[in-house]
């Protein structure tokens, strides 16, 4: 080994090896092309060498994926992606230490023995306030977890008996569709909205779970329009896409809460479909409800994307053409 290049061994006991490496080795060639280091496993350690600068900023990185492993929880290359990413101006990578922000926001969901666990600062700052306020309104584009961390939250609530129930509403806006047009009765019309609540549920729930709990009423997935008149007591109510709520349906929904409640709001200000954009709530509620004791807004953007990597770079484009063009 030449005098400039180091070797690192972390220890991986305990932790799965396929997932560790990735299909074909991915996950370890991945690392190794994005921190210029050479990675192997080599027994129950997790070899780094290389420069000494490169393996400093690897090793941070290995412990987090490695974390990963050992909860048994499947991830791929954008996780890798992910953690090397987090590097800051220090070369450090922000890591879940024990006893750390992003740990004690874990979420265990015992059921699917998954563990969620926020991917950025940005979402550890999301959970606390939910976990800290009767309503949260989260605002951020596409990708940033805000329906996702909200339905993991009042699963884990629902869990803990700490609510009898779980609502989930959308306004049922049409973005470019005309409603009427599709096939079926109000309920089979109105379900494509709502499909995304489903397929949040059952990525944290196992599907007879769910059946169970949306047949005896524990978990309620309904269009907006349908809280008019009721009082949610005792439940974790959650309104997805909010930026589609006139300030009349906000009110409505804001009113409804009833005593040991938590409410959830999340929306995107870009992704506004109403005919009249400077009518939606979710602006009005920004405005008016901040700094109301009880009440958090919490903020994600481009950094908190966790899908795809081109999605953060899709967003990035869309605000530097919407900044552009705001300045002619």
């Amino acid at each position: 080994m030449e005098n400039n290049t180091v070797q690192h061994r972390l220890p991986i006991e305990g932790a799965d090896y396929q997932i560790l490496a990735g299909v074909n080795d991915a996950n370890l060639l991945e690392l190794a092309r994005l921190t210029a280091c050479r990675v192997i496993m080599r027994g129950d350690h997790l070899v780094l060498s290389g420069a000494l600068a490169d393996v400093e900023r690897a090793i941070p990185a290995a412990r987090r994926i490695v974390d990963l492993a050992r909860l048994g929880m499947n991830f791929g290359v954008e996780e890798v992606r992910r953690a090397v990413a987090d590097t800051g101006l220090n070369g450090a990578v922000e890591v879940v230490e024990p006893g750390s922000r992003v740990e004690e926001t874990r979420i265990f969901l015992n059921g699917s023995r998954r563990v969620i666990t926020p991917k950025s600062p940005g979402q550890a700052a999301y959970l606390e306030a939910i976990a800290k306020n009767e309503i949260v309104i989260a605002i951020g584009p596409a990708g940033t977890g805000k329906t996702y961390l909200a339905v993991a939250s009042a699963v884990d609530a629902l869990r803990k008996n700490r609510v009898k129930r779980i609502i989930l509403a959308r306004p049922a806006v049409e973005a470019g569709e005309n409603l009427g047009f599709l096939p079926g009765d109000l309920q089979e019309k109105v379900d494509p909205y709502l499909r995304p609540l489903y397929d949040a549920l059952e990525d944290m729930m196992p599907a007879d779970w769910v059946r169970r709990a949306l047949e005896s009423r524990t978990i309620e997935i309904a269009p907006l329009a349908y809280m008019r008149g009721r009082t949610l007591a005792d439940a974790f109510v959650i309104l997805d896409e909010a930026q589609n709520a006139t300030s009349a349906q906000m009110k409505m929904f804001l009113t409804r809460l009833g005593l040991n409640s938590r409410t959830v709001i999340t929306g995107d200000k870009t992704q506004i479909d109403l005919p009249r954009p400077q009518e939606s709530g979710l602006l009005q509620v920004e405005r008016i409800l901040s700094g109301i004791d009880g009440i958090a807004i919490a903020y994600l953007d481009a950094v908190d994307v966790v899908r795809h990597r081109l999605v953060k770079d899709i967003i990035e484009a869309y605000n530097a053409d919407e900044a552009e063009q705001s300045e002619q």
